[in-house]
């Protein structure tokens, strides 16, 4: 009987260690959020641990469970849902079915993940991209680009690049009844990185007639420069991204090779005679006063020149957008930014609005204060919805 006590205890005491998660005090439906988490954790946990043994690399494990939530292409009373590819890129097409007298807008959507996760089957993009097409009476292209770890960079970036580029053909538009001049790219996370780094490059191309009227980025990852921003220290161990699984997503991106993990954990991955690029992630001149209280700035300690010359994307700007000089940046499209508080991204979210707006971009940035990294994925809280509804409305208003 004492030793079953014992047991009980002892599981007890480990499964409440499982469960609970100490959130800040200002994040709505905390309990909500704590019970969303238990099958994530457990997850995450399991693909962590088999990537730890060597039996499997921890994206291919977790793309076997995000499996189950993936939707087929599946019309609706509202949405004609479609599978096709756009310039030899698999894309799923979204098109209101309701007549019209004038062109429609179009919408390109970047899924997030890490560059390793999901895609525009997973339940959340299928209903944010049905949700978008309706709301707004645009025909929009979810791009499934090629996931790491069998693809690096720039496999994602091209993908999504010649499926812009393919989405803004003459013929295509015509197709689709859309207007050439209402034309649009958003993403989030990993997605939002893609989007920025397209849209930097989409500008200056000289193949390209069609211009982008809008971008949106929803708590995007922008730089590879610094792992210690002041919101990489703050919420290092928040859900639904931690500083550590943040850090093997950049790795895997670029490579398996687990060196390049490592540095980046001790912030040592950039080399002495590259310290000059640091002016762009300066957090301490440009971030707002209250997102750096209490942080003293630290150049990150000079690493070994080889990381980067063996994996020369860690400094390309189509990998990291917030690297791009001013002359970069001058002259892109209408843009709109959300950053999270309670999120390791924050600041790169925010460091770009500075720098956008340096340049003379005209950004709208909503801050959400109460906010996490994901939360469009999770339908079922409030903060999801006014979230969504914030976006859909800034999209509704500017493309």
């Amino acid at each position: 009987m004492k030793k079953k006590a014992t047991f009980l205890l002892i599981a007890g005491v480990l499964g409440a260690w499982f469960i609970y998660i100490p959130l800040p005090a200002s994040v709505e439906e905390s309990w909500k959020l704590t019970w969303i988490m238990v099958p994530i954790r457990a997850t995450t946990g399991l693909a962590l641990f088999a990537d730890y043994l060597g039996i499997i690399h921890f994206a291919n494990s977790l793309m076997f469970f995000m499996g189950f939530l993936e939707v087929p292409p599946t019309s609706d009373e509202n949405i004609i849902v479609t599978e096709t590819f756009f310039n030899s890129v698999p894309v799923r097409v979204y098109v209101p079915k309701r007549k019209s007298e004038i062109l429609k807008k179009g919408l390109l959507y970047v899924h997030g993940g890490g560059w390793c996760l999901p895609g525009a089957a997973f339940y959340h993009y299928d209903y944010l991209s049905r949700s978008t097409a309706h709301s707004l009476d645009a025909v929009v292209v979810s791009v499934n680009y090629r996931l790491a770890p069998k693809y690096h960079f720039p496999s994602q970036f091209e993908d999504v690049y010649n499926a812009l580029k393919w989405f803004v053909r003459q013929d295509v538009l015509e197709e689709y009844g859309i207007d050439s001049e209402r034309i649009g790219i958003a993403g989030d996370s990993a997605g939002g990185n893609l989007a920025a780094a397209v849209t930097q490059q989409f500008k200056d191309d000289p193949d390209v007639k069609i211009k982008l009227k809008v971008q949106a980025l929803i708590y995007p990852v922008l730089q590879t420069l610094n792992m210690n921003l002041p919101s990489y220290q703050d919420h290092a161990d928040l859900p639904f991204l931690t500083r550590s699984l943040m850090i093997k997503f950049w790795s895997s991106y670029f490579t398996t090779d687990r060196s390049l993990e490592k540095a980046m954990l001790f912030n040592q991955h950039i080399p002495m005679e590259l310290s000059h690029l640091f002016q762009f992630v300066n957090w301490s001149s440009l971030l707002p006063e209250r997102f750096v209280k209490g942080h003293i700035y630290r150049h990150p300690i000079p690493g070994s020149s080889e990381l980067v010359k063996k994996y020369p994307g860690l400094l390309d700007v189509r990998a990291a957008p917030l690297l791009a000089d001013e002359s970069k940046l001058r002259g892109l499209p209408l843009a709109y930014i959300i950053t999270c508080q309670y999120d390791i991204l924050r600041d790169d979210g925010l460091l770009y609005v500075a720098r956008l707006r340096s340049a003379g971009v005209n950004v709208t940035h909503d801050h959400m204060e109460d906010g996490f990294h994901g939360l469009l994925a999770y339908i079922w809280l409030k903060i999801k919805d006014r979230t969504e509804n914030q976006y859909l409305s800034w999209l509704r208003q500017n493309l």
